[in-house]
């Protein structure tokens, strides 16, 4: 970490590390600004934030749930972000895990799993309860929820680290882009974050919520609490956030891996130079483009309803015609989620799915007597495809190279 790099009020900051890292230093952050920030390079980023977040508040307005736009968006939104901390899975494996058992999967695949439930579980708990879910509790509840099964963390999940980290270097802190503070100064530096999240300062009057998005989640990693899997919670935290001030929450991963490089350095002007207006711009950008992702995919997978649906003559009212309204939400599904799902005995769902097979929606993936798998490759095609990448309808794709490529790992 160099000196040169950092903004004189940064410098202030710094505090010597303990042994045996004392001949450097860690920058022990600022409490978050509850005073207005200049958001002037990004004004037209969030005029176009707010916009979208306008839209995809009208599509929840219309849902049952108007938290929780689609299960599948949340498994891709875990295999993103595990993937941009080189915890790789595949949106594939993950749905196979959760209709087959976990019990002999890849310890990679059991942490994207963690992460997409931890998703379901926290984000209807913010809904409900607002800004005042963000506590210390929290914070080491999600850690220990996405880093239970990873066997390779060396402390127990949950707990505030007690020891040096650094960001960058390759293994070296010669070489560091930033050292976060001492260990000492990380729950003090963490109660920082968890009140500003809380919304109860002047910031709820003098900063919109997409520029409080930025600074919480800047801040967030630049206290980086625990020893790994800081990044995964930090990313939890944004669309608990969006929950918890009314909007649906979207899930920003995708974007954010898609924009790597981008997203790093606008961490680091507000880390070492508190220049705001990056991550500002970043995180508005990350709105609006996820917006418009996800309205691309609910056409698309609209438009391939409408194709399965004169594959074959369905009965009006069938369970196979119903099963179709289910399989954007399960892609990958067996029998006894689909009978869950609809609410029929076991004869009825095996006809049903006979007649989804027969008409090349679903096919059949285990090869197995018993325990069979299924997937709707054309719908896991959509979903599944490069971000910002226009979706490609059964008649525009090769399901054989979409079914190879879903597999890979």
């Amino acid at each position: 970490m160099k000196r040169s790099d950092l903004s004189h009020t940064i410098r202030e900051t710094l505090k010597r590390l303990p042994p045996p890292y004392d001949s450097h230093y860690g920058i022990v952050p600022p409490a978050p600004p509850e005073d207005g920030v200049s958001v002037a390079g990004a004004t037209k980023a969030l005029e176009a934030a707010q916009f979208a977040f306008g839209r995809v508040d009208a599509v929840g307005a219309q849902l049952k749930d108007p938290y929780i736009v689609s299960r599948i968006l949340t498994r891709r939104e875990a295999v993103s972000s595990s993937s941009i901390e080189g915890t790789q899975s595949t949106l594939d494996e993950l749905l196979s895990v959760e209709e087959a058992g976990g019990d002999d999967a890849r310890d990679e695949a059991r942490q994207v799993r963690n992460y997409a439930v931890a998703l379901d579980g926290f984000i209807p708990l913010a809904a409900k309860d607002g800004y005042r879910v963000f506590t210390m509790d929290l914070i080491r509840d999600l850690h220990r929820a996405v880093m239970k099964d990873d066997p390779d963390y060396q402390d127990a999940p949950g707990e505030l680290r007690n020891r040096v980290v650094w960001i960058g270097g390759k293994g070296d802190i010669a070489y560091s882009s930033l050292n976060p503070p001492p260990p000492a100064d990380v729950p003090d530096c963490l109660a920082q974050t968890v009140d500003y999240l809380r919304n109860e300062g002047m910031q709820q009057m003098t900063q919109g919520f997409i520029t409080r998005m930025a600074i919480a989640h800047a801040h967030f990693e630049a206290v980086h609490p625990f020893r790994d899997g800081n990044g995964r919670v930090g990313r939890l935290l944004l669309p608990l956030m969006m929950a918890a001030e009314k909007h649906v929450p979207l899930y920003l991963s995708p974007y954010i891996e898609s924009k790597k490089e981008t997203y790093y350095a606008s961490l680091k002007d507000a880390q070492q130079r508190l220049d705001w207006q990056p991550i500002i711009a970043f995180m508005a950008d990350a709105v609006t483009g996820t917006v418009d992702e996800l309205i691309r995919t609910r056409k698309a997978l609209s438009d391939l309803s409408e194709l399965w649906r004169r594959r074959r003559k369905f009965r009006k009212g069938s369970a196979a015609v119903r099963a179709l309204d289910e399989l954007h939400n399960y892609p990958v599904v067996t029998a006894k989620r689909l009978s869950d799902l609809l609410e029929i005995s076991p004869p009825q769902v095996h006809q049903a799915i006979a007649q989804l097979e027969e008409a090349g929606i679903l096919q059949e993936r285990t090869g197995y007597a018993r325990n069979r798998v299924y997937a709707a490759y054309e719908a896991l095609s959509i979903i599944n495809r490069p971000f910002g990448e226009e979706p490609l309808l059964p008649e525009q794709a090769d399901l054989g190279e979409i079914s190879a490529a879903l597999r890979e790992p």
